[in-house]
């Protein structure tokens, strides 16, 4: 008799299930849902920053053709004294200075250029009423559409030209314009300064930004804020009544 005993067998192995992918962590999901996208976001911001530098021209020159009228921007060194001498020079008919400080008289303007006197009598127009770029525009408009000028030759600060140029370009969409960058002095320029200026650019690149929203979005939905801004300085003329 075999009393050897037979190997003792229990119930089969149950295999474990393959373990599904890991979640990922709360590290992990703030990573993806807010630090890569304003990676991104910042990205694309300092590359546009980087074109935006890049294509301001910083070299002064004569205008490319010459006009019906100048239209020259107040706020910066030497767009004033700039525009006077184009239009004595014949690149213009006509000169419309807008944004001018309301103590500013036509003989603080002469005092600019005093040999223009005739010029600066016959041929100049002083608008008060602009206060940002957006008030420039508009009264460009008006007195473009009063004078039937055609084309216009614009003088701003180098930096301000692409923003200027996006404002006329959404109100006078029918007119030439021809910029004339006003680079101004800096050979020599101290640190601090070239800081002070790096900001300025700076901020005009974020402001010239948020221009180029909005034009695109009046695109879309018929907005005009230019005309609204000459019914707010132009209150009389938007009910009718004359003055």
């Amino acid at each position: 008799m075999n009393w050897a005993l037979s190997p003792r067998t229990g119930p089969p192995a149950v295999e474990k299930p393959a373990a599904g992918p890991r979640k990922p962590g709360w590290f992990r999901r703030v990573l993806q849902l807010v630090v890569l996208p304003v990676l991104v976001i910042g990205g694309l911001f300092a590359g546009g920053f980087g074109v935006f530098v890049w294509s301001l021209d910083r070299s002064e020159s004569e205008p490319a053709m010459a006009a019906d009228a100048i239209v020259a921007l107040t706020g910066g060194q030497g767009r004033v004294e700039d525009a006077l001498q184009l239009l004595a020079q014949g690149w213009g008919t006509r000169l419309l200075i807008t944004g001018v400080n309301e103590r500013t008289s036509r003989d603080s303007i002469l005092a600019l250029s005093p040999a223009l006197r005739g010029i600066v009598d016959c041929c100049v127009d002083l608008d008060y009423r602009a206060r940002n770029t957006v008030d420039n525009a508009a009264e460009i408009r008006r007195w473009v559409e009063e004078r039937g000028f055609r084309s216009l030759i614009v003088v701003t600060s180098y930096y301000h030209l692409p923003r200027t140029l996006a404002e006329l370009n959404e109100a006078l969409p029918g007119v030439r314009k021809i910029p004339h960058a006003v680079v101004g002095t800096r050979t020599g320029e101290a640190w601090d300064a070239t800081l002070a200026r790096g900001r300025v650019i700076l901020m005009e690149y974020m402001k010239f930004l948020a221009v180029s929203v909005r034009t695109r979005m009046a695109g879309w939905t018929g907005a005009d804020h230019h005309a609204e801004a000459l019914r707010e300085a132009h209150p009389l003329a938007k009910s009718g009544r004359t003055g």
